[in-house]
């Protein structure tokens, strides 16, 4: 009975530390104005995504709802594009597959940056050489024109390019962990883990991880704003699903019937300011999130 009572009394120390230690992190972070400013970006986004579009219908087969290349009224909040759809629909259902390919490429990327970051920082050697020598060789590779190729030979669809833009983003996270991998494993107590018969995958899963998360979790954010803006450039390339509605379609849509050489300001305009936004709300975050969980940043 006592050795229950005292397992339990572990658990709620341990239950009591963390929520002290979220509610510090909760305070410095909306503390700070960029960050604060961010995350109700980010939260309203999420709103338009996946409240939005049972709000408020929309299908890229609705053609000729509208006239063509009609300017914003009150039928048409945004107006209307080449084939008479409503753009304010389109933006709308856009959100949802920008915040869908953003979080799936970037869980793609930091999962293999962190997995090689963490073996080539902690194992060394031949291997981390070997690995870090590939990870230059995919760093030197031009990012954007890699995408359209790999996206062109293996399809356009969601799916396809979750996957591209997700094997191909991950070189900075691999550097960033491995250099943190490095500092760590000389620490007192990983000495100590090895001492006993700690192995080696033990010790990366149990020591260094945990102490690496921090850095992990800001870079994901910024990842995720990485993965948005690759996914617009993609669509607006004319590399996209067709079947799916993403803002950097409209965009294409715009420049293809020629909306900037009439002055259809409202074709564009809001698809690249939805854009520029959304990006820049997950920036705020990371960046608010780095200064937060980085030491070295805290005094800025």
């Amino acid at each position: 009975m006592e050795k229950l009572n005292h397992k339990k009394q572990i658990k709620r120390d341990k239950f009591e530390v963390r929520m002290r230690n979220f509610k510090r992190f909760a305070k410095s972070f909306f503390g700070n104005r960029i960050g604060t400013i961010g995350f109700i970006m980010v939260v309203l986004f999420f709103v338009i995504a996946f409240v939005g579009p049972k709000v408020y219908p929309y299908s890229t087969i609705d053609v000729g709802k509208g006239p063509m290349m009609a300017p914003p009224s009150a039928a048409f909040i945004f107006g209307t594009d080449h084939l008479g759809r409503d753009l304010f629909g389109a933006i709308i259902h856009g959100t949802k597959t920008s915040l869908i390919v953003g979080f799936s490429a970037a869980f793609i990327s930091i999962s293999i940056g962190t997995i090689i970051g963490l073996i080539a920082g902690f194992i060394g050697g031949r291997l981390d050489s070997l690995l870090m020598r590939f990870t230059d060789g995919m760093m030197v590779l031009p990012k954007l024109p890699l995408i359209m190729v790999l996206s062109a030979l293996l399809g356009t669809n969601i799916r396809n390019i979750i996957l591209v833009i997700g094997f191909t983003g991950w070189t900075g996270t691999a550097r960033l962990v491995r250099s943190q991998a490095l500092s760590i494993r000389e620490r007192p107590y990983i000495e100590r883990a090895k001492s006993i018969g700690a192995g080696s995958f033990y010790i990366m899963y149990k020591h260094i991880l945990p102490n690496v998360f921090p850095v992990i979790f800001a870079n994901t954010i910024l990842a995720t704003a990485s993965a948005i803006l690759a996914e617009a450039s993609l669509s607006f390339l004319g590399l996209g699903d067709p079947l799916s509605v993403s803002w950097g379609q409209v965009l294409n849509g715009a420049f293809v019937n020629g909306a900037v050489s009439i002055g259809a300001w409202w074709y564009f305009v809001p698809a690249g300011v939805a854009i520029i936004l959304l990006v820049l709300s997950f920036t705020f975050v990371g960046y608010s999130f780095d200064e937060i969980l980085n030491p070295k940043l805290r005094g800025r």
